[in-house]
């Protein structure tokens, strides 16, 4: 549907497309897509996507568009052209690389949208995405090569929350707010590299936003839970995916305000959590593509493609409590 805008009002993300994805894969119906989308459309009041602008952009001048909201049409028109030109895997491996940094854009949402792009093997779709992500483009302090103290992402979260000066950053309306809030901090710009990155970071990851989303259910920590999934799909394009893990953690370390710095669950917490009983999937799904919030039918097609790769039934318990199937198992028996 890119008749409609990457985002509507203050700069909110258009979840629609990346939604019907994730609807259609949990059981939806088209009956149950379509009135999933009108009834969104017109909740959300979606914008009508701007035409394109006269000027074209080329492979020399695209980079100069980056981060121009403004612009986003003209970078559109560019992508379009590159995935004509190279195909989806050729295209996306052409620029992936000098986007990552940035993969914080829209609060995660263009990372989003070019993963489930690529799912559905879309070529209007992974255009999309590439120019809303470049349009978004969201910078972050850079790594400047210090030593990692850390390849435990809930640890380097942890070093995070002792940093006294980052609690007195305003908490705003928006995660991609809270984002450049602290990337604007002096005392936030040697955080990028705390974690150490290799072969296991992501998975790693992944275990510490479903530790933090299964604790909290925040929406904060919901998105670090889907986006890890969408890591998953997109950094295989890359060939330095480390880059895009690192900026990534460190996004995700901006939203600890607004989770209001939670306690960490501990290895028994975990173990007990797992144990808890609830659905299964079939069940989990079905109420989730009854759902006419965005969240639960993400996070409900997410959890499970995470559990599909690391196995743990915490996935499974988490998505069931998000969607009230269970209670708050969080609570000491």
């Amino acid at each position: 549907m890119p008749e409609y805008g990457s985002e509507f009002a203050k700069t909110y993300a258009n979840h629609a497309p990346m939604v019907l994805t994730a609807l259609d894969r949990i059981g939806g119906t088209p009956e149950r897509m379509q009135d999933f989308f009108e009834h969104y459309r017109d909740a959300k009041k979606l914008l009508p996507f701007p035409e394109c602008a006269d000027t074209a952009l080329t492979t020399d001048t695209w980079p100069d568009a980056i981060g121009q909201r403004d612009s986003e049409p003209a970078l559109r028109a560019f992508f379009a052209a590159e995935v004509d030109r190279l195909g989806i895997d050729g295209a996306v491996r052409a620029h992936i690389d000098r986007l990552a940094p940035g993969v914080g854009a829209s609060a995660f949402h263009a990372l989003m949208r070019l993963a489930y792009g690529l799912v559905r093997q879309d070529q209007t779709d992974v255009a999309v995405a590439l120019g809303y992500w470049a349009a978004t483009y969201l910078p972050m302090p850079a790594p400047q090569g210090a030593v990692p103290r850390t390849d435990d992402p809930l640890e380097m979260l942890d070093m995070v929350a002792k940093v006294g000066s980052l609690r007195d950053i305003p908490i705003g309306e928006l995660l991609w707010w809270n984002m450049d809030g602290h990337a604007r901090h002096p005392d936030f710009q040697p955080v990028v590299d705390w974690l150490k990155i290799d072969p296991d970071t992501l998975d790693r990851m992944a275990a510490a936003s479903l530790a933090i989303f299964a604790a909290t259910q925040h929406f904060a920590a919901l998105h670090a839970v889907t986006g890890v999934h969408w890591l998953r799909i997109v950094t295989p394009y890359c060939e330095r995916p480390d880059v895009m893990l690192r900026h990534f953690w460190q996004c995700i370390s901006t939203l600890l305000p607004e989770m209001g710095y939670p306690r960490l669950p501990s290895p028994e917490d975990l173990a007990r959590w797992r144990e808890v009983p609830c659905p299964d999937w079939p069940e989990i799904w079905a109420v989730a593509a009854r759902s006419y919030d965005e969240h639960d039918i993400s996070i409900a097609y997410s959890s499970h493609e995470e559990m599909r790769v690391l196995g743990d039934p915490l996935y499974r318990v988490a998505a069931a409590r998000r969607l009230g199937l269970i209670s708050d198992y969080t609570k000491a028996p």
